[in-house]
């Protein structure tokens, strides 16, 4: 992410001709995403006129300032300004990934959608986070989790095709209950009868020969650790509801 101290310098912030400081970027990208997001994945975006201003010189004098809008100024950051032959194509916004988002196109409707490779680095943190080798309670695994969680929401929350989103909460649930039966281990049937699970479908699945990722999506295991049951745990849900 591109942090504030990068846009502030080196003009403190100041505000270009439109007006807009650096406190108010945040709000504006976010209601303005829509528009700013289809330009730069056309190639159309354009940068604001600058804003001259004189500055005092030590021994007398003035010189003149060029001050771009806080938006371009961002741009500059994310885009490095000099293009890359090699990584650069003209497509259509529906073809092209830009700060983790795509477009689908429905008809004239385009609308944001989390890239496939967004879903795949989203992935490999988790899997990387609730690695069984790492020897930690589901407490731990899950405060670490909500930290990454809230702040890919934070970013990815923007999207506007919420279904991959919502594959993604299920993945992460059956995750997390991969992990409590493999720390359970041989008093899985003990611990399923004590969540409610009654005793044939507990001995069911603790007796099942199939290991444990097939069996984190079982009827027995859902019922043990339902959703409610990791939110109460902390774990933030990544689509409002």
């Amino acid at each position: 992410m591109i942090s504030w101290r990068c846009i502030l310098s080196p003009n403190k912030g100041s505000a270009g001709i439109d007006g807009r400081t650096v406190y108010d970027l945040a709000a504006f990208v976010q209601q303005h995403w829509p528009r700013i997001g289809a330009q730069l994945l056309a190639g159309t975006y354009r940068p604001q006129p600058v804003r001259q201003v004189e500055i005092p010189k030590p021994k007398g004098g003035v010189r003149k300032l060029g001050i771009p809008t806080v938006l371009d100024r961002l741009m500059r950051r994310r885009l490095k300004l000099t293009v890359n032959e090699d990584k650069s194509a003209v497509g259509r916004p529906w073809e092209r990934v830009f700060l983790g988002f795509t477009f689908t196109r429905q008809g004239r409707e385009k609308r944001r959608k989390v890239s496939d490779d967004a879903i795949t680095q989203f992935k490999n943190r988790v899997r990387k986070i609730t690695r069984r080798t790492r020897g930690r309670t589901m407490q731990t695994v899950i405060d670490e989790l909500a930290v990454y969680l809230r702040g890919w929401k934070g970013h990815y929350g923007f999207a506007q095709v919420k279904s991959p989103i919502q594959d993604l909460e299920k993945w992460v649930r059956r995750k997390l209950r991969c992990y409590h039966l493999k720390q359970w281990g041989r008093s899985g049937y003990r611990q399923l009868c004590k969540r409610g699970v009654s005793v044939r479908l507990a001995w069911n699945t603790a007796k099942s020969a199939h290991g444990p990722w097939r069996l984190s999506r079982s009827p027995g295991l859902a019922q043990a650790l339902p959703r409610q049951y990791f939110m109460s745990m902390g774990l933030p849900d990544l689509v409002d509801r």
